[in-house]
């Protein structure tokens, strides 16, 4: 059996580079101190040569970062590997804080991030091996009967060593690129990819948090420092589990790096938004980070603007889409102004596709300017958009398919816009209420061209005469006593089902609803109007999401409104009513999911 060896025996190698001679001498010891009597004789020589391995294993750590590849460490010293796992499994060397960080960073130096041939393949398994070892329950003859003898249970022990790796590598990764200097050197960000591979196996491991959080956050200064596919992979699986507690920036960062990632994150929101019993809370909206996301990195703002493109298209202008996508874009729009002072990105830059003369009117929100100003604003609005689509409309039998296309993306993009921040449309629908007849034809084209942008299968320009007929029928209803009946059928027929093509139901619902809340009726005569038509019509699902959607929307700011209070009053019956409504009779519902629209797919 091996016997401890007094401290006189060993090379002087402090101010020597390592050579062959010395590896042969430490591993010798490493496996002495492995086959050692007992506990007691093997502690002892540890504690005599434990000052002299750390001056040893410091200057190999500086070799193996001055040398430019795992292959050439390994060919000048062939035994490193023996040695550094010997070391691994000596519970003595690994219980000190300073040798177990030189190990490690020992360990991470001869990782390759590009493995040129089947050494430095094999190399990088072994270490990963190493790794993942060292922070399991191995059943190791050293490390059992220290734990013993200190009575630790395997557990803490494992957990403990699992947290001394995390705090090394995060001080590790933590240090800036040294690639600057000699080409034949050793980058520092190297030990970026490594670390994110060793850490494909813990990302459970709450211990790991902390190390994740600073992988997914560090800077990107060196083409090396990429992130391993499989851990962004394995972090996303893991967050999205609720496997994985991670901090906001850290969040922030995931999405960043991975697309796969974010578009998970955006589609989760969405099947949310989609399944909610009414319109999605602006709160729901802000814990799912993804708005402040948009805001410090415009680049996962341009992704996540193309998924509602795409989703916007596909579900066919259903309302609760719009909604959302408005709501989101209002909520992402806050988080900008919150962060002016750190970001100088252009609104140009995050609305590249959008026509540039309607960016900042639609971008305004209603509560920046005087509400006396609001419908010259809308006219002015109105005015423009219908110059854009005429454009179209004009040029559509002139031009070539190439440039015809061109016409259609942009009056996409145009209406696209005005979905996000519809906001506007909101306060035209609203404007409406108090109009007079020769006041109201910009509000009414505006509304028209929100529900059914395109002439081309939507047919706007008889739904603009049938938008019309549907605001009379409602000026008169609202505003005649006693009930006139022969107004109240017209009003039930325009929002009955019809032969293509029809008006938007929720075009009219929404006119409807608005004309109870706002306009200075009686509220009996209002909800007995409302509870009429929709319990004729089927739609009272439409119309309850309607009122919860303008209740948040007044909530949001009271200065939406004259008459805050009044509105909120009328609102609550209003949905008290209708629920009272249900209650009584379920019907066939017409729902704010669904919409009878052409796809829009054609206007593109």
């Amino acid at each position: 059996m091996c016997q401890p060896q007094p401290p006189m025996q060993l090379p002087q190698t402090a101010q020597a580079a390592p050579s062959v001679q010395d590896t042969r001498f430490w591993l010798d010891k490493a496996v002495c101190w492995g086959q050692a009597g007992g506990p007691a004789d093997a502690h002892k020589d540890t504690s005599v040569h434990l000052s002299r391995l750390k001056d040893f294993l410091q200057q190999l750590l500086t070799h193996i970062n001055d040398t430019s590849s795992t292959t050439g460490t390994l060919k000048r010293l062939p035994l490193l590997g023996q040695l550094l796992g010997r070391l691994c499994w000596s519970p003595y060397v690994t219980a000190d804080a300073t040798g177990r960080r030189l190990l490690l960073q020992c360990l991470w130096g001869l990782y390759s991030e590009h493995p040129g041939n089947a050494v430095e393949r094999k190399a990088n398994q072994w270490i990963r091996k190493v790794l993942c070892q060292l922070v399991t329950e191995e059943d190791d003859a050293p490390a059992q009967a220290l734990m013993k003898k200190m009575d630790i249970p395997p557990k803490d022990y494992h957990l403990e060593v699992l947290r001394k790796m995390v705090a090394l590598l995060q001080e590790t990764i933590g240090k800036s690129c040294s690639s600057l200097g000699d080409i034949n050197q050793r980058c520092s960000c190297d030990n970026i990819l490594a670390t994110s591979e060793a850490c494909v196996p813990l990302v459970t491991c709450p211990e790991a948090a902390p190390l994740i959080g600073a992988l997914l956050q560090q800077q990107v200064t060196c083409v090396r420092a990429a992130l391993s596919k499989d851990f962004l992979d394995a972090v996303s699986s893991a967050y999205f589990s609720q496997c994985l507690s991670l901090e906001e920036q850290a969040v922030v960062s995931l999405w960043y790096h991975d697309l796969s990632s974010l578009e998970e994150a955006v589609l989760r929101l969405l099947e949310c938004a989609l399944t909610f019993s009414g319109p999605i809370p602006r709160k729901q909206l802000e814990q799912s980070l993804l708005p402040k996301a948009c805001a410090q990195h415009c680049s996962i703002f341009l992704v996540v603007n193309d998924i509602f493109r795409s989703i916007l298209k596909q579900a066919e202008g259903a309302e609760c889409v719009k909604y959302f996508i408005r709501a989101f874009t209002s909520c992402f729009l806050g988080e900008v102004q919150q962060q002016q002072q750190q970001t100088s990105v252009s609104l140009k830059a995050m609305f590249p596709q959008s026509p540039q003369s309607l960016l900042l009117p639609l971008l305004t929100r209603p509560t920046e300017m005087p509400q006396q100003a609001w419908r010259r604003h809308l006219i002015c609005l109105s005015g423009s958009l219908q110059r854009l689509t005429e454009e179209e409309e004009d040029g559509d039998d002139e031009d070539d398919g190439s440039t015809t296309s061109g016409r259609y993306h942009k009056v996409f993009e145009a209406w696209f816009l005005l979905v996000q921040c519809s906001h506007w449309v909101q306060v035209a629908v609203q404007l409406l209420v108090t109009s007079e007849p020769e006041d109201c034809a910009p509000l009414l084209w505006l509304l028209t061209f929100y529900h059914h942008p395109t002439n081309r299968g939507h047919h706007r320009a008889l739904q603009l005469v049938r938008c019309g007929e549907a605001w009379d029928h409602l000026h008169s209803l609202f505003l005649a006593r006693p009930l006139p009946v022969d107004r109240l059928h017209s009003l039930v027929t325009l929002l009955s089902p019809q032969p293509q093509p029809s008006l938007c139901p929720l075009l009219t619902l929404n006119l409807l609803v608005n004309f109870a809340v706002f306009l200075q009726q009686s509220l009996s005569a209002s909800t007995e109007i409302v509870k009429m038509v929709v319990d004729r019509c089927g739609l009272l699902d439409g119309a309850q999401w309607l009122l919860r959607s303008l209740e948040i929307r007044m909530n949001e700011d009271d200065r939406l409104s004259s008459d805050t209070e009044r509105v909120h009053l009328r609102i609550q019956a209003l949905q008290n009513t209708l629920s009272n409504a249900r209650s009584i009779r379920p019907c066939q519902e017409i729902s704010p999911h669904a919409s009878k629209e052409a796809p829009l797919q054609n206007i593109q």
